[in-house]
């Protein structure tokens, strides 16, 4: 085979350019959780009911946003919907940093002030519960632009490895994109905490906002579909569309009749929900870890931020093991012969159980610190290899017109399932709290994380039982186009 017949490999390059946005992704969403307990908490006098409320508003736009953020993916196609949304939730994570001065100036009428100024103004306000109630309505407000411009993410993303990969590659490549969330989370608390101790709170939004900006000119420069790419050569594009000519072929020699899926006949499939159960049941759990792991650190431990930096950067580097998560169904199906569904929900039942560690958290955190911060890394681990496979069941099953539809729909099931598990973290925390209660041995705030640990742990094997009931075996969609 001469050179100029030899297969490229730009594939991989787009691979790295949705790792990268990933990152900047969960780096954007981790400001908040890394710098509300020591740096916005003294400003404010939020309590964890308020920031709970913060995060599951958050979770709740995510959601239904996800809903049409993949509808609108679709419709605009990848690259435009991309900068669309990287641009939108750039945006959102810098104005952030003025929620501050809009305080100041909605409480005293004075806009005219800086950072500093506006801590000054707000210390001599004596009502507490009206700052609380105007900071934290500024918060919603700025993390609602953050998650309708985040919720295009993931479509964008899967409907892009839907385009650039075979479907026994895309797990694997969906792996690798989707542990930029662990990088991200990996960076923040190295970076974040120092940032907000050196320059200020607002400063770190700023700067890690500011990442999207320079994403999108590598996204304009480097993104065009495969077969008009000039860097992807023949050899490439076959590999890459090996699959068209078995989905496109009809059954049974029959003539197969296609139409476009509209938004309401998503709902009709089986398989759309099997995929919206699996994100419902799971998704929260990995937003819990991401959201709620600093304050935990800081309630249990007396951790501040920069204290517990180490530990977090700990925490998700054992997530890296994810990439495993796109490995072992390539394995199942190019070693044991079987279809991709079957590989993935296979190698997702084996991520299932490992989760199960998080009811030892609570409970040996009195030996060492450093258990708790292992199990749930190791569960975080888990989550993101589930996570990359249950987004690989999309392309496996629907055609790449309707991917970032049934993305979105399923991204708002995990939406809604972590508006839920936020806003009752935060109302059960402040409850521990305040009335010391008393559960399987733990007291107060203790026993308030050992039940969100316990249905943390049994959350995955309860969504894959649902999704393999609904489709227990692989049943592609072929009526539509």
């Amino acid at each position: 085979m001469t050179a100029s017949r030899k297969m490229t490999n730009y594939r991989w390059s787009v691979c790295a350019l949705l790792f990268f946005a990933t990152t900047i992704n969960y780096l954007d969403r981790q400001v908040l959780s890394l710098t509300w307990k020591d740096f916005i908490v003294p400003e404010f006098h939020w309590r964890n009911n308020d920031y709970g409320n913060i995060t599951a508003i958050f979770s709740i736009v995510y959601a239904v946003s996800m809903l049409f953020a993949g509808r609108f993916v679709d419709w605009l196609d990848t690259k435009k919907g991309f900068l669309w949304a990287i641009g939108v939730w750039s945006v959102g994570a810098c104005i952030h940093a003025y929620c501050g001065i809009a305080t100041a100036g909605i409480l005293t009428g004075n806009w005219l002030v800086g950072f500093e100024g506006a801590k000054d103004i707000i210390a001599t306000v004596g009502d507490v519960s009206r700052i609380v109630s105007v900071s934290v309505t500024l918060f919603i407000f700025a993390r609602i632009v953050l998650a309708i411009g985040e919720a295009g993410n993931f479509p964008a993303a899967i409907k892009a490895t839907a385009e650039y990969f075979p479907k026994k590659d895309r797990g694997f490549a969906t792996s690798i994109f989707n542990a930029g969330a662990t990088v991200g989370a990996l960076a923040a608390p190295v970076t974040i905490p120092f940032i907000a101790a050196a320059y200020g709170w607002e400063a770190s939004f700023i700067i890690i906002g500011a990442l999207g900006f320079v994403w999108m000119g590598f996204w304009i420069f480097m993104y065009k579909k495969p077969h008009e790419h000039p860097k992807v050569n023949e050899a490439e594009l076959a590999y890459i569309q090996q699959d068209d000519l078995v989905d496109l072929k009809p059954a049974d020699g029959e003539l197969s009749v296609k139409r476009k899926m509209s938004f309401l006949q998503a709902f009709g499939y089986r398989q759309t929900w099997a995929f919206a159960v699996g994100k419902f049941m799971t998704d929260g759990v990995w937003w819990f870890f991401l959201f709620w792991t600093p304050a935990y650190l800081s309630s249990v431990y007396n951790m501040d931020s920069t204290e517990s930096a180490l530990h977090i950067f700990v925490l998700y580097a054992l997530t890296l093991l994810s990439i495993i998560g796109g490995w072992l169904p390539t394995y199942f199906v190019d070693k044991k012969g079987m279809n991709p569904y079957a590989g993935r929900m296979k190698a997702m039942l084996i991520f299932a159980f490992f989760p199960l560690l998080t009811l030892l958290a609570q409970p040996l955190g009195s030996v060492s610190v450093w258990i708790p911060v292992i199990i749930i890394g190791i569960a975080g681990a888990a989550h993101q290899s589930w996570s990359a496979n249950i987004f690989s069941t999309v392309g496996d099953m629907f055609p790449r017109s309707s991917v970032a539809t049934i993305t979105g729909i399923g991204g708002m099931a995990g939406g809604v399932g972590s508006f839920f598990i936020n806003k009752g973290s935060g109302m059960l925390f402040d409850y521990t709290t305040d009335t010391q209660m008393r559960f399987m041995g733990f007291v107060g705030i203790e026993a308030g994380y050992f039940i969100i640990f316990s249905i943390c742990a049994v959350a995955y094997l309860i969504g894959w039982l649902i999704m393999k009931s609904l489709v227990p075996r692989y049943t592609p969609i072929t009526d539509i186009a």
